[in-house]
């Protein structure tokens, strides 16, 4: 079923008052592919625009706190924690994000795990898209979330 329409087939945000608040947790992951010579830059931190992956990473945190701005059914949410990490695969030109979001509350945190995610790697494009506009974003998914009434969920 899905919740985000009444029964007449409307938009309308979902109804969570009278829903038990749990600490809830979701974690996401994605990448992004480069050509060898982006990731060098980025790697060596030579790039003129600053610290690629530090700015990303914050980028990726506000992402998550604007994620009811970005998404128009999602409910504002008390984030309790945030955090966003990389991993660089050299050999496949890649950058690995992955981000955990955490909060007590009546309603989940998984868009705005998915959100930070997406934001960081949207910001990693965009700094480095003047020497590579050939960067491919993909795979970008929810790996697990835990609490409410559903419970646990892993991939």
């Amino acid at each position: 079923m899905l919740t985000h329409f009444n029964q007449a087939g409307a938009a309308h945000m979902v109804d969570v008052g009278d829903k038990n608040s749990t600490q809830r947790i979701a974690k996401a992951t994605g990448k992004i592919t480069m050509l060898p010579t982006t990731l060098e830059l980025i790697i060596a931190g030579n790039h003129k625009k600053g610290d690629v992956l530090g700015i990303a990473r914050i980028a990726g945190i506000q992402g998550a706190k604007k994620t009811s701005d970005l998404i128009p059914l999602c409910h504002p949410i008390g984030l309790t924690h945030v955090s966003v990490d990389f991993e660089v695969i050299s050999e496949k030109n890649e950058v690995m994000c992955s981000a955990l979001t955490k909060t007590i509350g009546q309603t989940g945190v998984e868009m705005e795990a998915l959100t930070a995610v997406q934001v960081a790697l949207l910001t990693i494009y965009d700094m480095c898209k003047a020497v590579d506009r050939g960067m491919v974003i993909s795979d970008v998914k929810l790996l697990e979330k835990t609490g409410g009434k559903s419970g646990e969920w892993k991939a």
